[in-house]
């Protein structure tokens, strides 16, 4: 592992993303002593600002975006020292010759680079020719790294042209998030789980990824995207390949994605049958009425706002199991879980007392809120005259009781003291990332192929009846 960073660059340093996670998440490391002493933040975008501006800038993002409870004055001075601004057009050589003077000589160099993927290449090259390439330093990516696999390999080809792939990390931001993290610990610190993780024990696995939301001001983007490139082919694969991977030999980058490539390459090509496509119109969301996406865009539009799908990893643990997938704008409520259903009891001692078994379900949700249930089946209290009564009871994890002593996180926190320490375990490697889109870009070419166009759906709904029928016809029933 390198050396952990002098410098760190942010480009878009002015945008959304700095202002509600990045300039949060450094501050907050920096309140908790957890930034090297020496670190010097260099902040760039195309705004027109000095280092007084920006320092102003980024006070009116923390106060806007940190808790009241958890600004210190003392603590908020000190991390505003740390910052330097350069204005910067990313297309403009000159510029960079400025930002290369702003960074002192000597140790690491870590850039975070949030722009369009058509500034990646002009970028990365303006980068090695003023010398912020090498063997002293290493590039963060923001997604989205290309529109299909060919266009991924392009920006990949580029990016590894100066940045070897020890020194590239590329961020899906929900390997920050600390239940997925717990994923890991959940299989592989419990001797319960491991031995009935399989398809011999686990009938199905169920990923949701819901949102109450419209496009947001993404429209130019969301439109070109569309649900299955958006959130499939990064967040969703990536939850499924650490439902589904091997045992890693140890905790380090390379054996936890040498796994998770494993499962990614073993993902059966999907049938025009087993995907559904949806796009919302006008509905109700939280009790309040909502346009169409048509609407919203200005426009007609042949892009998917929803995506249900029923994949397989065709390998040995998982031979028969399906993973069903769905993922949506403007669904009834927000929400981020994995549910695990495990198969039905081969023979019930109770069903003769009238009493019925249900099948254990494990779920794990990630968002908005993050705790762990086990469903298990328990005795009724009673005297079981009338028979024995089971009920399903919960056993639930609420993260934010169990680690009550523990400030929660939010994933950028993590994922940019990673980037600073040089640790790329919870950053995706590039043959993950093009397994990805070689099974995205096949789902692409059947709908082609097939003709299909997304199906309407009322907003407020659970997408089209269709992806009920989905899941339905196997004799199973999504986690509503």
């Amino acid at each position: 592992m390198p050396d952990k960073a002098t410098t760190l660059i942010l480009f878009g340093a002015t945008g959304d993303l700095a202002a509600r996670m990045l300039l949060p998440s450094l501050y907050a490391l920096h309140r908790d002593g957890l930034l090297p002493v020496d670190l010097k933040i260099v902040a760039t975008s195309r705004s027109a600002h000095d280092d007084a501006s920006f320092r102003a800038h980024a006070r009116a993002a923390l106060e806007a975006h940190v808790p009241a409870t958890f600004i210190d004055d003392a603590a908020m001075g000190a991390f505003l020292a740390l910052l330097t601004y350069v204005t910067l057009d990313a297309t403009d050589a000159a510029g960079y010759q400025r930002l290369a003077a702003a960074v002192p000589a000597g140790g690491e160099t870590a850039i975070f680079l949030s722009t369009a993927p058509s500034l990646f290449k002009p970028t990365i090259d303006n980068l090695e020719a003023v010398g912020l390439a090498g063997p002293h330093v290493r590039l963060a990516l923001e997604k989205p790294l290309g529109s299909d696999l060919a266009s991924s390999r392009s920006i990949n080809d580029a990016v590894a042209a100066a940045f070897p792939e020890e020194r590239t990390f590329r961020i899906d931001h929900y390997l920050g998030k600390e239940t997925v993290q717990n994923l890991l610990a959940l299989r592989f610190a419990n001797l319960l789980f491991e031995p009935v993780w399989s398809s011999a024990h686990i009938d199905h696995v169920q990923i949701t990824v819901s949102e109450t939301v419209g496009l947001e001001g993404r429209a130019d983007y969301y439109d070109g995207a569309g649900a299955l490139r958006d959130m499939v082919q990064n967040h969703m694969l990536q939850l499924l390949a650490l439902v589904a991977m091997e045992p890693p030999s140890q905790l380090d980058a390379t054996a936890v994605r040498d796994e998770k490539v494993k499962v990614l390459r073993s993902l059966r090509p999907i049938r025009s049958e087993d995907s559904v496509t949806g796009q919302y119109g006008a509905g109700a969301v939280g009790g309040k009425p909502v346009p169409a996406y048509a609407e919203e865009l200005g426009g007609a539009s042949g892009t998917e706002t929803f995506v249900a799908l029923k994949a397989h990893v065709d390998n040995w643990r998982w031979a028969g199991v399906p993973f069903y997938l769905r993922t949506g704008k403007r669904l009834p409520d927000r929400r981020t879980e994995i549910a695990i259903q495990f198969r039905a009891l081969p023979h019930s001692m109770f069903a003769s007392r009238g009493a019925r078994a249900a099948p254990n379900r494990l779920i794990i949700a990630i968002q908005p809120e993050e705790n762990i249930t086990l469903e298990l089946m328990a005795k009724q209290p009673g005297l079981d005259r009338g028979g024995i009564r089971l009920r399903e009871v919960e056993l639930d994890i609420e993260q934010a009781d169990a680690f009550a002593d523990v400030r929660r996180r939010i994933a950028y926190e993590r994922l940019l003291l990673d980037l600073v320490e040089g640790d790329p375990t919870l950053f995706v490697r590039r043959d993950e990332v093009e397994a990805q889109w070689q099974w995205i870009d096949g789902i692409r070419a059947v709908w082609e192929g097939a003709g299909t166009s997304p199906r309407p759906y009322a907003a407020g709904n659970w997408g089209p009846s269709a992806a009920i029928a989905l899941i339905e016809r196997d004799g199973r029933s999504w986690n509503d």
